[in-house]
């Protein structure tokens, strides 16, 4: 958040500099500062909101469908009970903090149950990337 902010200050100081100079070269007869203080307020306005946005927008994964137990599939892909119920949490959309609470389990247990899951189900992270893609 810091290096933000000073690289938008930096930005404001070196935008600033060279409307002066473009003013004291070349316009400085023929436009008023209140067309320079505008031009910096839309343009800074515009930046400022653009970047407020890319540090607020979150992604949201749709998880559709009810989750429902296909013990055929389950036993063919080898998983095992517990890594079921990390599964089914997983398709409800919970962090891996949330899901270690819910189980009663630390978080590096959660990991490595969301890990082998991940490798039997052969895909890369939460969002159905295959590894055969």
């Amino acid at each position: 958040m810091k290096r933000t902010i000073v690289l938008y200050g930096l930005a404001l100081a070196l935008f600033v500099s060279g409307l002066k100079f473009l003013e004291y070269r070349f316009f400085v007869r023929d436009l008023s500062i209140e067309f320079y203080t505008g031009i910096i307020v839309v343009i800074f306005t515009g930046l400022g909101i653009w970047i407020g946005l890319r540090l607020t927008w979150k992604k949201f994964v749709f998880v559709g469908g009810d989750f429902t137990l296909d013990a055929a599939t389950l036993q063919k892909l080898d998983i095992t009970k517990r890594e079921h119920d990390v599964l089914e949490l997983i398709a409800q959309g919970l962090s891996n903090k949330e899901i270690a609470d819910k189980l009663f389990v630390s978080l590096n247990t959660n990991k490595t149950n969301s890990s082998n899951l991940f490798l039997k189900l052969e895909v890369i992270r939460r969002n159905n990337t295959s590894k055969n893609r």
